[in-house]
């Protein structure tokens, strides 16, 4: 850091990060995604005025585009009470059915990663989103009879980043679909900003700026950089995080001007120097760079295959013209 960054001045602010949550409460907070707000709002009006319980939702998109916020927004706006449940974890068809026999009207229930729900916890949801039943086998064997349990209305919102992966009948139940996209500068900065407020610290506005063109058009990866920034800003006892500030510690952070950090580079490097530009198989791809092919997948590939840098092709994945341009270019620091 230069010697500017530690003038000495007032110390920053630090709340407790437990006493405080940068995600909005309420449709009217939340900043991007307008089509898809646009939408909940009539859905969720709509259903309010006829005292019903919103239908299924399903939302889409890569992580950290705001689908846990939508799930809550969706909730507070509702009036309803939310449970939060991950795929992985619920791995017994009775661990579903004990929740759902739980619920009171309206309930909202959140389950992130769906497509990993395992398939005979998924058969129980059928009949719960479509008919607000349950239906329970009672004994084994000849002597075996099922009975159906009445369920009071409630909404399921699901979450997921591989839509693919959902089997077409579970899908199918879900009322409400909506895919989240990438954010733009404009929106992600106006994120910034409202995120540096919620942690009581100032931030210019060509800062933020720069933060969000760095941030891969996603709000939870430009929330977790402004915090980084905000702990050279308070170590260098700077109250203002201005724009040498922001340029300096994302340079340290090793995020680049196009928001690739050193693995993303690193990819891109071993596809020039060890295989000519590709195309090569992911496996072998994952073994040099040292991750998981899935990692790789769905880490490292997807923005990569946004900006143009990546493609992938039936023979594997290859640099583009624009990659090898951009990785050979000069600074990749300066914006």
């Amino acid at each position: 850091m230069t010697d500017d960054l530690k003038k000495e001045s007032i110390p920053l602010s630090r709340d407790n990060e437990d006493d405080f949550s940068l995600r909005p409460r309420r449709l009217d907070d939340f900043i991007g995604q307008e089509k898809v707000c646009s939408n909940l709002h009539v859905y969720i009006q709509a259903s309010r005025n006829r005292n019903e319980a919103l239908d299924h939702v399903l939302l889409y998109g890569s992580p950290g585009l705001g689908k846990t916020t939508l799930a809550t927004i969706i909730a507070n706006e509702m009036d309803a009470n939310i449970r939060y449940l991950s795929g992985p974890i619920l791995t017994r068809p009775g661990d579903v059915a004990s929740i759902l026999t739980s619920l009171i009207s309206h309930d909202v229930i959140f389950i992130d990663e769906i497509h990993r729900l395992p398939k005979p916890c998924e058969e129980i949801l059928y009949s719960a989103m479509e008919d607000f039943s349950l239906d329970v086998l009672i004994g084994k064997g000849p002597g075996a009879r099922t009975i159906r349990i009445s369920l009071p209305p409630f909404t399921l919102v699901g979450a997921t980043t591989r839509l693919s992966l959902l089997s077409a009948p579970l899908r199918n139940r879900f009322g409400i679909t909506e895919k989240l996209d990438y954010y733009d500068d404009s929106d992600l900065s106006t994120i910034i900003q409202r995120s540096a407020s919620v942690m009581n610290i100032s931030i210019e506005k060509d800062a933020s700026l720069e933060v969000a063109r760095r941030s891969r058009g996603t709000p939870r990866i430009a929330n977790r950089i402004l915090k980084r920034i905000r702990d050279f800003a308070q170590y260098y006892r700077r109250t203002t995080i201005d724009f040498p500030l922001v340029q300096e510690s994302l340079e340290c952070l090793e995020i680049d001007r196009m928001g690739l950090t050193k693995m993303d580079r690193m990819l891109l490097k071993i596809l020039i120097d060890h295989y000519h530009g590709g195309p090569v198989g992911i496996n072998n791809l994952a073994m040099m760079l040292g991750e998981e092919a899935s990692t790789v997948e769905e880490v490292y590939e997807p923005f990569l295959i946004k900006i143009g840098f990546l493609i992938r092709t039936p023979r594997g994945r290859m640099i583009t013209p624009c990659g090898h341009s951009y990785l050979r270019g000069g600074d990749l620091f300066e914006s």
